[in-house]
């Protein structure tokens, strides 16, 4: 079942880490401020790679460090993924949506468009600079994390 893939919480922050702040190591994610444990992380990341949904590529410079990318499969998530940013900003930060999600539902052809644009030339630039700091601030007025 699909849901077995990538349903559970620590999968779906690892791909929203690939896809919307650019992250691809496991240091990245491991210092992402989820508190996530180290072998969670790595059953996960081998979880996804397992189901085609990432894949481990070596460092071109350093081939002791190995950096993840989405798939093609992966990829398409994108626009499950960004209606689920929508959907917990709406809901789960009590109603009080920063104005990068605000932006992300009145735009979301575009914001789609970039994020594979992203992936094809693989700009590791993160989507949304301020992502972070702004959803940060707008679910810590209810005692949440994203």
């Amino acid at each position: 079942m699909f849901l077995e893939q990538f349903g559970d919480r620590w999968s779906l922050l690892i791909i929203r880490d690939l896809m919307v702040r650019g992250f691809r190591t496991f240091k990245d994610f491991e210092h992402s401020g989820e508190g996530i444990a180290t072998n969670i992380l790595a059953d996960r990341l081998r979880r996804l790679e397992a189901a085609e949904i990432i894949r481990a590529e070596e460092e071109a410079a350093d081939a002791r460090r190995v950096n993840y990318r989405l798939t093609e499969k992966g990829i398409d998530l994108a626009p499950v993924l960004l209606e689920l940013l929508i959907w917990g900003a709406k809901h789960e930060a009590a109603g009080a949506s920063c104005a990068v999600i605000e932006n992300m539902q009145a735009n979301r052809a575009q914001i789609l468009a970039e994020v594979r644009r992203r992936w094809q030339e693989r700009d590791l630039t993160p989507l949304i600079p301020r992502f972070d700091r702004d959803a940060a601030r707008s679910l810590a007025r209810t005692g949440r994390r994203t």
